[in-house]
């Protein structure tokens, strides 16, 4: 299965580490389009050797290719919201985390699209969740 991971960049990289242990974890059956939300070297200034708008197609139509988005909500991020509404926009399925040391935006937790949201504790209980749920998406 191919997987959109969305998780923050410019937003700030404070879960990076989150981001990593996860798509290591999807990356062991499936295929991450989006494997360098998890690299460490990539700061808030982003993906500086592509445009913004190059970076916004590139995004989109990786989106559009795969079969589930999976969004890491807990760090506020206007481009991981962003990329929610074109999910729900195309009808593509949306399973979202969602660490439970933060309150998730109630434009996230109010849409009746987004109704497989997840909370966790732990990057246990994260990677516990995924391996339950993902197969769902099969």
């Amino acid at each position: 299965m191919k997987i959109y991971f969305a998780g923050s960049i410019r937003g700030g990289r404070e879960d990076v580490e989150i981001y990593l242990e996860l798509i290591r974890y999807l990356n062991q059956n499936n295929e991450v389009l989006t494997e360098h939300i998890g690299d460490k070297d990539l700061s808030v200034d982003g993906q500086t050797e592509l445009s913004d708008a190059e970076i916004r197609k590139r995004d989109i139509d990786w989106i559009k290719e795969a079969d589930l988005v999976i969004a890491e909500t807990s760090n506020p991020s206007l481009g991981v919201g962003y990329e929610l509404a074109y999910a729900e926009k195309i009808n593509k399925p949306v399973l979202i985390l969602h660490n439970k040391r933060t309150k998730l935006s109630a434009m996230i937790n109010g849409t009746e699209y987004f109704k497989d949201i997840n909370y966790y504790s732990s990057i246990e209980e994260a990677r516990h969740i995924l391996g339950e749920k993902v197969q769902n998406y099969l």
